[in-house]
């Protein structure tokens, strides 16, 4: 549901950017592909020992229990659309703009699909809101935090801004600046409602988390895009 309506919504911004809305479909089997195999793998890579060391290939990808990281994904789906792009020749940072607010239209949905298969829970909490996963749940049925749900309507708020802001941008690479930016913080203040992490996940002596480290990062990046965006060039009328 999230990749359908990411690209329909897609579609849409690219006719109005002066794109052809079927070079934006065209993209669709590359960037999911790309983004589950960069989830998948690195979910792997970051539970190796844990989990897979030993095991079978074939095993490593069965994706039917959940394991898929977010920020592989994104890497993933990034480096199909560079690739796809360039063969295409499509201006990268006029793509960018107009997928970028479909990610976390996508990540809405994604983060639903997290709490309906149990992963990315939240840390204990006495909260009137608190949910209860079954009893044969890492959580043995306390109450935690819905940190699947705060991410999840967080996105929709994200989407819908950028979805706003998008006719009204000033430079290319503006919205895929400002997404990389305001999802990093949004990511960010989730992390501090997640349990699932274990003490040797965690960086700088306990002090973030990965997804927090990650996040930091990007927003460092996207102030860069944002400061280096050329300027938006309207298409003639």
């Amino acid at each position: 549901m999230g990749f359908i309506l990411g690209f329909w919504t897609a579609g849409r911004r690219a006719r109005k950017a002066g794109l052809d809305p079927e070079k934006i479909m065209d993209l669709g089997p590359w960037l999911l592909l790309g983004a589950i195999v960069g989830a998948r793998t690195l979910h792997v890579l970051s539970y190796w020992r844990e989990e897979f060391q030993g095991k079978p290939f074939i095993e490593m990808f069965k994706i039917q229990n959940g394991g898929l990281v977010f920020y592989g994904g994104f890497i993933g789906a990034s480096l199909a659309t560079i690739l796809y792009a360039r063969w295409k020749k499509i201006p990268l940072w006029l793509l960018a703009d107009v997928l970028a607010p479909s990610i976390p239209l996508g990540h809405f949905f994604g983060r639903l699909g997290c709490l309906m298969t149990g992963c990315c829970y939240g840390l204990p909490t006495t909260l009137p809101w608190a949910i209860h996963f079954p009893l044969d749940h890492e959580t043995r049925g306390e109450g935690v935090h819905p940190v699947q749900i705060y991410e999840s309507l967080l996105n929709l708020a994200l989407y819908s801004f950028l979805e706003w802001f998008f006719p009204r941008r000033k430079n290319t690479g503006q919205i895929f600046a400002l997404y990389l930016i305001l999802y990093s913080l949004v990511r960010g203040f989730t992390e501090l409602f997640r349990g699932d992490y274990h003490t040797d996940e965690l960086i700088l002596n306990g002090l973030l988390k990965p997804g927090q480290f990650v996040s930091l990062f990007l927003v460092v990046i996207g102030i860069v895009l944002l400061w280096k965006s050329p300027k938006f060039k309207p298409r003639p009328a």
